[in-house]
């Protein structure tokens, strides 16, 4: 006898790919609800690091991987929004960077323009330029001021952006700049050397005004500070995360916050 019993219509199998999209967007969300608010750091700084590796993963240029580091990091501010983080800084490009060959600092130098004109643009970021803009190209410098002067009056997050920076030369420039308004005030060095603390250093960093980063995040595997906020840096708590920046998630940044809210934070000890 022939079967008439129609055909099972089978279900369609989703892709690999979409079934784990779903579980890590579900995992988001899970993490996300969890985290406290009333714990989510004031100030996060960021070392965007491993775009150079990531180009060299997908057989791509340097310029590449700093253009996909930039696009992930306009997303990154938007989950510092989110959560209410008032100040993020961000390492761009060290001292040590400027002495790289012409081919790749040049690139570099133009993204971090269209970088900050990006942010700046938004409406919803006010940027702040610290590093020695002495040492950047005239043209690269004058640009980012005027974005700075653009932003200046926007309520939202503050966003440093550390373009030339060292921390070493930070101190250096910290401890320069207080000799130097001292002496216009006809204070003697042993005068400033009976009084001198360390507030008086803090008013002449670059970051004067904003409270030191509770978190400091660092992409790419790499476990050390790079000369990072060496002095803002000495109560903050690290996190260091394996993906490099262009690969750095949500979920990821959400894991940071989630690691900083559990850790008891115990100042001076």
């Amino acid at each position: 006898m022939p079967d008439n019993t129609p055909p099972r219509r089978l279900r369609p199998v989703r892709p690999r790919r979409a079934l784990r999209d779903l579980a890590y967007a579900a995992y988001t969300r899970r993490l996300r609800r969890r985290l406290d608010p009333a714990q989510a750091p004031r100030h996060v700084g960021v070392m965007i690091d491993g775009n150079r590796r990531w180009a060299r993963a997908f057989g791509g240029g340097t310029a590449e991987g700093h253009r996909a580091g930039a696009d992930r990091l306009l997303e990154f501010l938007g989950w510092c929004d989110e959560v209410g983080v008032e100040i993020v800084t961000v390492y761009l490009l060290s001292t040590d960077n400027l002495n790289r060959p012409a081919d790749e600092l040049d690139p570099l130098l133009r993204i971090i323009e269209e970088l900050a004109a990006s942010i700046g643009t938004t409406g919803r970021w006010r940027v702040r330029t610290i590093g020695a803009l002495d040492l950047l190209p005239a043209s690269t410098a004058h640009r980012l001021k005027e974005i700075e002067e653009v932003t200046r009056g926007i309520e939202g997050t503050a966003v440093n952006l550390a373009v030339g920076y060292g921390g070493r030369r930070e101190l250096a420039d910290a401890v320069r700049g207080l000799l130097h308004e001292q002496a216009s005030r006809g204070t003697s060095i042993e005068e400033l050397a009976d009084v001198l603390d360390v507030e008086h250093i803090a008013e002449h960093l670059y970051t004067k005004g904003q409270p030191d980063p509770d978190l400091l995040i660092r992409a790419s595997g790499e476990q050390r500070l790079s000369g990072f906020l060496l002095w803002q840096s000495a109560h903050s708590e690290f996190y260091f995360c394996e993906a490099l920046w262009p690969d750095f998630r949500r979920v990821d940044f959400l894991r940071a916050l989630r690691a900083y809210a559990d850790r008891g934070r115990r100042f001076g000890s």
